[in-house]
C-alpha cells in the first residue's frame, strides 16, 4: 500500500497521461495483447461466431481452461501473489466480518413492501411491459429500463422481465 502511495503522491507518475509512452517494454506487450486477442477473434469467427462458439461450450472451455492453468501456477508457484503463496505474514484473521443484524433485515423487507404498495403498480407494469417489448426486438433496452426504475421497479421485477425474454445461461 504504501509503495502505491509513494508511486502516486510523490513520483509525479500519476500526473502524466501516459507515463510510459514509447516504452519498448508497454508497446511490446500491447502489440502481444493486440495479436493474441486478434488471433482469438478470427478462431471463434472461424467457428460462425460468438453464439456458436458460446453454444458449442468453447467460451466456458477456455475461460474454464484458463482459471485452471493459473491456479495451477499459483500452486507450483510458477505465478508468485504476494502474501498468497509467496511473503507470507503471520496476521490475525478477520473479526469485524459484516454481519447483516435480524432487525436491519427486516427493516428493509418493510421497506421495500412499503415501496410496492405506494407506488403505482399499473404505471410499473406498463413500464415493464415497453421494457419486454424492447428486449424481445432490437430497441436500445437501457431507456425502458431507466423508466422503469424511475415508478420504483425493483432489480429483481427488471430482471425476471428479461430473464423471460433472454432466459438464463445454462452450461451445456
Amino acid at each position: 500500500m504504501r509503495t502505491q502511495q509513494l508511486i502516486a503522491y510523490e513520483s509525479g507518475v500519476a500526473d502524466m497521461i501516459d507515463p510510459f509512452a514509447g516504452s519498448y517494454a508497454v508497446e511490446s506487450l500491447t502489440d502481444e495483447i493486440e495479436r493474441k486477442s486478434m488471433e482469438y477473434i478470427e478462431k471463434i469467427e472461424a467457428m460462425g461466431g460468438a453464439i456458436k462458439a458460446i453454444e458449442s461450450g468453447f467460451i466456458q472451455g477456455e475461460i474454464g481452461e484458463s482459471a485452471y492453468q493459473y491456479q495451477k501456477e499459483i500452486e507450483t508457484k510458477k505465478r508468485i501473489i504476494v502474501g498468497l503463496n509467496q511473503f507470507q505474514m503471520e496476521e490475525e484473521p478477520l473479526r469485524d466480518i459484516l454481519r447483516i443484524k435480524p432487525e436491519v433485515e427486516q427493516y428493509q423487507k418493510e421497506k421495500l413492501a412499503r415501496v410496492k404498495k405506494e407506488r403505482d403498480n399499473i404505471k410499473v407494469k406498463e413500464t415493464l411491459a415497453v421494457l419486454k417489448k424492447a428486449a424481445q426486438g432490437t430497441d436500445n433496452v437501457v431507456p425502458p429500463i431507466l423508466e422503469a426504475v424511475k415508478v420504483y421497479a425493483t432489480l429483481g421485477e427488471i430482471s425476471d422481465t428479461l430473464r423471460e425474454v433472454f432466459g438464463e445461461y445454462r452450461e451445456r
